[in-house]
């Protein structure tokens, strides 16, 4: 599998550099107006709600989920997807276990600066990059035993770059190939990862994942509404919940 199956070209929104620089400025516009929390990903498709929405009408299903279920938000940006869903605690049973990642400094930085303001400090957040030193991520016991990883545009910005990263296997993958063979590792048995994607088709976005690791399957999708262009039908973005057999 390579970049070209799915059109996907190098672009800065693939860069560590580009979301520094991003979330910086979302930092200082957010210290000069608190109102301001920045950008929510997806808006227009509702996305975020519809992610909220899915988990909380599916956990009772998931048999892993309890009290002290952990919750991993990828990518998390402004943190903006764990405060929307802490506000619904009492239905997906969050507690103290939601935990935000991302590689940008800044991105951490900025997100913890809104919990603080929000006082919420019991939403966690830790700057790792997963895909450079995934040994040190798999050995932090914060991030193993995952009942649900969430990711809302995490991996379509993976995909557009186009460096290569060494596994332990002795070969490089390209990111997009690197991230469910780590992620697997960390979710738990039975535990789901969530993906919202508006580079990859449902199609594309199954091939990425399930040609790139050994247990994790399709479990549910989020319906979107759907155009029809060429006589070909299709949706702007997709969801779909993959759980680990």
């Amino acid at each position: 599998m390579s970049n070209e199956d799915f059109s996907l070209s190098k672009s800065k929104l693939g860069t560590k550099e580009y979301w520094n620089d991003f979330y910086k400025l979302e930092q200082t516009n957010f210290q000069s107006n608190s109102e301001d929390t920045g950008e929510c990903w997806f808006d227009e498709s509702d996305a975020e709600n519809r992610m909220i929405d899915f988990l909380v009408s599916n956990f009772q299903e998931l048999p892993t989920i309890n009290e002290d279920s952990k919750i991993i938000d990828l990518g998390t940006g402004n943190g903006h997807l764990l405060f929307e869903l802490y506000q619904h605690e009492d239905e997906v049973y969050v507690n103290n276990r939601l935990i935000g990642l991302d590689y940008s400094e800044n991105s951490v930085n900025f997100a913890k600066d809104i919990a603080k303001s929000k006082n919420l400090d019991n939403i966690l957040f830790y700057q790792v990059d997963f895909l450079t030193k995934y040994k040190e991520f798999w050995g932090n016991e914060i991030f193993q035993n995952v009942d649900v990883f969430l990711d809302k545009g995490t991996l379509d910005a993976i995909a557009l770059n186009d460096a290569k990263y060494p596994f332990e296997d002795g070969k490089s993958y390209l990111g997009y190939e690197l991230y469910p063979r780590i992620i697997e590792k960390s979710i738990k048995q039975e535990g789901i990862i969530l993906i919202t994607s508006c580079n990859f088709s449902e199609e594309e976005l199954e091939k990425v994942i399930l040609e790139n690791s050994t247990r994790l399957k399709v479990w549910k999708k989020i319906k979107y509404p759907s155009f029809q262009f060429g006589g070909v039908k299709g949706s702007a973005i997709c969801s779909i919940a993959f759980i680990k057999e």
